[in-house]
C-alpha cells in the first residue's frame, strides 16, 4: 500500500487524485492535505491540470471512500465495527473504539447534517460515514451531504495549494497547508453550525407563532 501511495503521489492526475481521496475517506488513514494542495500547486505552476477538475475528482473520490465506510457499517453492524476498530489491524489503521464512539456521538448529537459538517472537522472527517451507515441514513441524503461537505473542504485545500504556489517552496507546502487547513476547517464548521442553529430557531418561532 505504501508503494502504491508513493507512486500515486509521484504521478498525480485526476484519476490518482480520485483514488487517493477514496483511500483518504475510507478507514485507511491518509490525509487529504497531501493530495489536493500539491495537485493544485502543480496546476498553478505548470498548468497541466485544471483546479476545478481537481476539486471535482477529489470530491468524487471522497464520496466513493465514504460509501465504503457507509456500506461496510450497514452490512456488518455495530458490534463488529467496534470489534474491528479495537483489533490489531484496526489499531494499525489508526482506528479505535473510542474514535468510532466519538464519531457516533457527533452524529447522534447533530443528526444527518453531521455528514456535511463532519467533513470539515479533523479526526471526524474519515469516520463520520460509519455512524451514518449504522443508523441506516437514507443513501441519497448521505451522498448529498457528503458531496457538499467534501466539495467545500476540497475547494479550501485546492485554493490553499494554488495560492501558496507563489508564496512557499514545494517542500514546505504540506506543513503550511496542514497548519492553515485545520484552522479554516474548524472555522467553516463553526459558521455552518451557527447558520443552521439560526435557521432552526427561526423555523421553530415561525411554526409556534402560527399556532
Amino acid at each position: 500500500m505504501g508503494e502504491l501511495l508513493q507512486w500515486c503521489l509521484e504521478h498525480l492526475n485526476y484519476w490518482t487524485i480520485s483514488l487517493l481521496m477514496t483511500i483518504e475517506s475510507s478507514f485507511i488513514p491518509f490525509p487529504s492535505e497531501v493530495v489536493v494542495p500539491p495537485a493544485a500547486y502543480h496546476a498553478a505552476s505548470n498548468g497541466e491540470m485544471n483546479v476545478i477538475l481537481i476539486i471535482l475528482f477529489a470530491t468524487l473520490g471522497a464520496i466513493c471512500g465514504a460509501l465504503i465506510n457507509y456500506f461496510l457499517s450497514l452490512w456488518i453492524g455495530k458490534p463488529l465495527v467496534y470489534k474491528f476498530a479495537d483489533s490489531k489491524l484496526g489499531h494499525m489503521l489508526l482506528l479505535s473504539g473510542e474514535k468510532v464512539q466519538n464519531a457516533e456521538n457527533y452524529f447522534n448529537e447533530h443528526g444527518a447534517v453531521s455528514t456535511f459538517v463532519g467533513r470539515l472537522i479533523p479526526a471526524i472527517r474519515q469516520l463520520i460515514s460509519i455512524p451514518a451507515g449504522l443508523s441506516k441514513m437514507p443513501l441519497g441524503r448521505f451522498v448529498a451531504f457528503t458531496a457538499l461537505g467534501a466539495g467545500i473542504w476540497n475547494t479550501v485545500l485546492a485554493m490553499l495549494g494554488f495560492v501558496l504556489e507563489k508564496k512557499v517552496p514545494e517542500d514546505q507546502l504540506i506543513d503550511t497547508v496542514t497548519h492553515y487547513s485545520h484552522e479554516i476547517g474548524y472555522s467553516i464548521a463553526a459558521i455552518v453550525v451557527v447558520v443552521l442553529a439560526v435557521i432552526i430557531i427561526k423555523n421553530y418561532r415561525k411554526n409556534h407563532s402560527l399556532k
